[in-house]
């Protein structure tokens, strides 16, 4: 069985290397064709057809500054994707290319499945339309998209659960003392920890890392860690922050960090998931005007996925121009253990009501992802629905 795989972004590459894992173990012949990553690469026993480095441009003015390349990355999909008669083609999010790539397969007859739907309940419900058309079977990650679709679209989509709540928790069994990563970064581990996860893309990093930076320069108490994208050269960096750039390791900056500043995303789920106090932070132009548009457009009453699964706010949303230091650092400091005395455990017990808040809010989070394992769902749906083909 030949199956395509498309993954555009470094979240997509690690939940696509799961499902690919799981199809293989379902189905040790598949052979894979993919747009992805490294973790891609190790799952399928093979390079990318396109690394996702290439592909990840943001918002309407980069892709237009990258055009040729954007339009070049899809005539080379499409021509592999037919070339090789694939039996299915698997698309992990990235919608603006990858829906396009599902018409190529829908006009050749090749079952188009979607793992990890579009956020089409936030903006851009047109795209339901094409999903409705083009895509066999959608296999959602987060609960509230079943009754999304049913309700306002008269569409069945089957959840599969969320792998992030096995992956967060089997790596935090596995995860080294504090000391150790210390250690290895020359960081001081009396010294509590301040991340700051600024994005993955350069426009994410040029717009969100210089107001992070500002808020976590009212904290000299705290070491002040920043995650570096893959894919994004350490240099970058230095000109918004003068901070340690961490590559590789988001996952251990969260769980060994006081309190993170996180740029809306995935990375807002792992962050509760994980249990660690989080003020979600998305700058883009900063401008009012903006805010009020994208109030305007968007079809629910939040953007950071913690907010979103519980259907209530969570986390603190610093969004456009309320992305600015003074507004992120009043919803910070009630969140740290550590402000003006050294003594976290009481701090947390008898001073900080809001961050105890915010912890129980992550346990209703978990509560509702549930525990299930989706990659090996999706794969069990995937390959059942082709073989009754």
């Amino acid at each position: 069985m030949r199956i395509f795989i498309s993954a555009g972004e470094a979240s997509g590459d690690i939940h696509a290397a799961q499902l690919i894992a799981a199809l293989r173990q379902l189905s040790p012949e598949s052979e894979f064709t993919f747009l992805g990553g490294d973790l891609m690469a190790q799952a399928a026993g093979c390079d990318p057809l396109i690394h996702y480095r290439d592909m990840a441009y943001m918002g309407f003015s980069e892709v237009l500054r990258h055009l040729p390349q954007v339009l070049g990355n899809l005539d080379t999909a499409r021509q592999a994707l037919l070339a090789k008669r694939h039996d299915a083609l698997i698309l992990v999010d990235y919608p603006s290319f990858n829906l396009k790539l599902a018409k190529a397969a829908y006009k050749a007859g090749i079952p188009v499945y979607y793992y990890i739907s579009p956020k089409v309940w936030a903006w851009k419900e047109g795209r339901v339309k094409k999903i409705k058309k083009y895509v066999r079977r959608v296999l959602s990650i987060l609960p509230f998209e079943v009754e999304f679709f049913a309700r306002r679209h008269n569409y069945a989509v089957d959840y599969v659960g969320n792998p992030s709540v096995a992956e967060v928790d089997a790596r935090l069994a596995a995860l080294p003392p504090v000391a150790d990563f210390c250690r290895v970064h020359n960081l001081n581990p009396e010294q509590p920890i301040l991340a700051l996860l600024p994005g993955s893309r350069k426009g994410e990093i040029r717009n969100n890392l210089p107001i992070m930076a500002a808020v976590a320069a009212n904290y000299p108490q705290y070491q002040t860690i920043v995650a570096g994208a893959p894919g994004i050269d350490p240099d970058f960096y230095n000109d918004y922050t003068a901070g340690k750039v961490i590559h590789g390791l988001t996952f251990d900056m969260l769980a060994y960090a006081d309190a993170a500043l996180v740029t809306s995303g995935t990375a807002t789920l792992e962050a509760a998931l994980i249990g660690t106090p989080q003020v979600v932070c998305y700058r883009a132009n900063g401008s009012k005007l903006s805010y009020n548009l994208f109030k305007r457009i968007l079809k629910v009453n939040y953007v950071s996925l913690p907010n979103l699964i519980a259907d209530k706010q969570v986390v603190p949303e610093m969004l456009l121009h309320h992305c600015n230091p003074t507004e992120i650092n009043q919803a910070l400091y009630p969140l740290l253990s550590l402000t003006e005395t050294r003594d976290a455990a009481a701090c947390e017990a008898n001073n900080y009501p809001t961050r105890t808040a915010m912890k129980e809010g992550y346990a209703e989070v978990r509560r509702r992802l549930t525990d299930k394992n989706s990659a090996q769902n999706a794969a069990q749906i995937i390959l059942s629905d082709l073989n009754s083909r």
